[in-house]
């Protein structure tokens, strides 16, 4: 008896090639998947800039980086209205107006007419025109001195004025407003201390010292001593204290040298 014997076909060309696309296909998918979440990744951080995460406003500008929405609208709401050259709508206006004057300055012809007579001696037909301008007063700092009256009541005591506020237990000293503007250029308008000096000289025709000058900031560093020791201690018991990290740029032009200028921001604190 002879034995049956299963005949098997051969395989088809056609099936290893499907089989090799679909291991390709595969294999494309997966680097698709791949690729997918590198998008994401670099779409989320494009998106990131000083409004919504931790980061400087140094890098709002940097290529590809999306600036803050606040901005956007700001740009948005510029290219659908052009801006006009001169004041905007809107804006507080500051144009001059004729008003009463504080001082008034008669201006008189003087020299000598055609004809050879003094001007002084000719008639006065009264104003031909008149200007008004806005100036600063050109006084120098005045000496006030603070005489401290003594009088006696009916039953016989008697009484000293106070000094008034600002003016200390000392024969000779600088009014609190010189001090203040010292402190201000300094302080706020960051005006070197010689400069400062030179400063209040030329504007005031006050004489101060540098030594002067910084008396006027360790006072000043003192009054607001309870103020910076809160927002120590406010800073310090936050659950969340970080600080915001400025570029500045130095150095000849097209040498990258960089520093930077540490300010308060919200970044998470290590525990």
């Amino acid at each position: 008896m002879i034995a049956a014997c299963e005949v098997v076909p051969p395989e088809d060309p056609r099936d290893a090639l499907i089989r090799e696309q679909a291991q390709r296909i595969a294999a494309l998918e997966a680097v698709v998947a791949d690729l997918r979440e590198q998008l994401a990744a670099a779409v989320r951080a494009g998106s990131r800039n000083s409004g919504n995460s931790s980061m400087p406003p140094s890098s709002d500008d940097l290529p590809g980086r999306k600036p803050p929405r606040r901005q956007r609208r700001a740009a948005e709401r510029a290219e659908g209205k052009k801006r006009k050259r001169g004041k905007q709508s809107g804006s507080p206006g500051a144009a001059m107006r004729w008003e009463d004057p504080d001082r008034t300055e008669d201006h008189y012809p003087q020299g000598a007419c055609e004809c050879g007579r003094d001007l002084t001696d000719a008639a006065d037909l009264g104003i031909a025109r008149s200007y008004q301008q806005e100036e600063i007063p050109a006084g120098p700092a005045e000496r006030v001195q603070h005489d401290l009256h003594q009088a006696k009541c009916a039953c016989g005591r008697a009484h000293v004025a106070p000094r008034p506020a600002g003016v200390p237990d000392s024969a000779l000293s600088i009014g609190p407003r010189l001090r203040a503007l010292a402190v201000y250029l300094v302080v706020f308008q960051h005006v070197p201390v010689e400069r400062c000096r030179d400063l209040i000289a030329d504007v005031t025709g006050a004489v101060v010292s540098a030594g002067f000058i910084h008396s006027c900031l360790r006072s000043a560093a003192v009054l607001a001593a309870d103020v910076v020791r809160l927002i120590r201690t406010l800073v310090t018991a936050a659950a969340v204290a970080g600080f915001d990290e400025t570029t500045l740029r130095s150095g000849p032009a097209g040498e990258k040298n960089t520093s930077t200028a540490r300010s308060p921001r919200s970044t998470p604190r290590s525990g």
